[in-house]
């Protein structure tokens, strides 16, 4: 039986998040469905410091959306989201995440962001999620969440670099914008994703 990941459906992700994807509501009764049928479920959760490399807040006169170099690499610069300890970190209160989830925090590092449940956005620095599959002995996955051109992506593509098996529920999943979802989705399958 594979694992199912849900990816970070949370509240600063959804309807007046710092951050919502439009639509992120509407894949909650899939994904409960999901949890529901899944023995084993992850959730990852951003959960960022104050001052993440990743906020455009951090980079005076960055804006939101802008792109920087920095000593890590390029990165997208995002308002302010998912600062840990607070309500837009928390996940969504309709997930239903089911008994004592493993959960996976990412971006928790003020240097370093983390798209992927599996690696910071060097590619290297792991996060948790291989470590956790691997004791549950998992090497098939099928992914849930938010947002499909961003960390559902991410977090495909490792999955299959590390050689798992990913099945993708594209009704349980929404993007940040349609031409990136498709092009995302493009990119899964490429990479041997099952986008369903």
């Amino acid at each position: 039986m594979p694992a199912l990941v849900v990816i970070d459906i949370q509240n600063d992700f959804c309807s007046g998040g710092t951050l919502a994807v439009a639509g992120a509501e509407a894949i909650l009764p899939v994904v409960n469905q999901l949890i529901e049928d899944h023995e084993h479920v992850v959730l990852t959760q951003d959960w960022h410091p104050p001052g993440h490399v990743s906020f455009a807040s951090s980079h005076p006169p960055a804006r939101p959306f802008d792109r920087i170099v920095t000593a890590r690499g390029e990165q997208t610069l995002w308002p302010d989201h998912c600062l840990a300890g607070t309500r837009g970190a928390e996940f969504h209160p309709d997930l239903a995440a089911g008994d004592s989830p493993a959960v996976v925090r990412k971006g928790t590092r003020r240097e370093a962001d983390a798209y992927s449940g599996f690696f910071e956005c060097d590619g290297r620095t792991p996060v948790g999620l291989d470590a956790i599959l691997r004791r549950l002995g998992v090497r098939e996955i099928t992914l849930a969440g938010l947002a499909t051109d961003v960390c559902v992506l991410h977090t495909a593509l490792d999955a299959r670099r590390l050689g798992y098996g990913v099945r993708l529920v594209a009704a349980a999943c929404r993007g940040t914008s349609c031409p990136g979802s498709h092009d995302a989705l493009r990119r899964m399958a490429a990479a041997g994703v099952n986008c369903e």
